[in-house]
């Protein structure tokens, strides 16, 4: 996800700051961000040279690299404590800045709880695949200066996605409905109501998804879907359990087109 953000926000001519967890990290989201680079040249998706993109992109693992910036955004793993203490840092090393995660279901109220300015940070949540994807869900805790909604909508629009503006909320929009079609296609599938590919079907051409719930939770990955659900069942309740299929699979490292397998089989994890 976050060499996703940053390829979105270079493709609209900004300097980005990309810092990873270790060096080898760092070394594979360069990589994936080059290789994101020059398939969107190849299409024509902007008319700017790859070099002069990749040369206003930078990658380390110190958090001191994100001093100056106008606008920080975690995108580290879908778990409470390890966002907090991702913003707290980033917050210390970047007091200036707006503060954005991107997380798909934790409270931004929770999260601002910690931080010791709270009203400079929101919620950016972005699909996956970022490139692919037009939606930026806006979310806006209790704490938030209401100016940060006009500003998040400005960066959203200028790297050429939509977004929308939802209160903080357990799920916010996207992801509790999702979710809950997620969860419901596995129950189906666990019951031996229909296939993968028929249960996927039927939301496809049934409804005109572009793609099926369980083909998009291979997608997602079904270690963040399983962590979106608990959350979901922390705040909302026994609706959102997670199906005992999504937690075999998950235990046994079938986590979708990122291991190669999940709902589906994938050539290229």
């Amino acid at each position: 996800m976050g060499a996703g953000i940053a390829h979105a926000f270079l493709l609209a001519g900004c300097d980005v700051v990309v810092v990873e967890r270790d060096d080898a990290s760092a070394d594979a989201a360069t990589a994936r961000i080059r290789d994101s680079i020059a398939r969107s040249v190849e299409r024509g998706a902007t008319s700017a040279n790859a070099r002069v993109l990749e040369s206003a992109l930078a990658v380390g693992i110190d958090l001191a690299a994100f001093a100056g910036c106008e606008l920080a955004i975690e995108a580290v793993p879908e778990d409470r404590a390890l966002k907090t203490d991702a913003l707290r840092r980033m917050e210390a090393v970047a007091p200036e800045a707006v503060l954005a995660s991107n997380t798909s279901s934790i409270s931004i109220d929770a999260l601002a709880s910690a931080l010791t300015s709270p009203e400079r940070f929101l919620g950016l949540h972005f699909f996956n695949p970022v490139p692919a994807s037009a939606l930026v869900e806006i979310v806006v805790g209790s704490a938030a200066d209401p100016s940060l909604v006009d500003a998040g909508r400005g960066w959203i629009e200028m790297i050429g996605k939509t977004p929308i503006v939802v209160r903080d909320s357990p799920g916010f929009a996207s992801s509790r409905l999702g979710v809950a079609l997620a969860l419901e296609a596995i129950r189906m599938l666990e019951s031996g109501v229909a296939s993968a590919e028929d249960i996927d079907r039927a939301m496809e051409l049934g409804y005109r998804h572009p793609i099926g719930p369980l083909r998009t939770t291979d997608i997602v990955g079904l270690a963040v879907r399983l962590g979106i659900a608990e959350e979901l069942q922390a705040e909302l309740g026994d609706r959102f359990a997670p199906p005992d299929l999504l937690r075999r699979l998950v235990a046994e490292g079938k986590l979708g087109r990122k291991s190669g397998e999940g709902f589906y089989e994938w050539e290229t994890p």
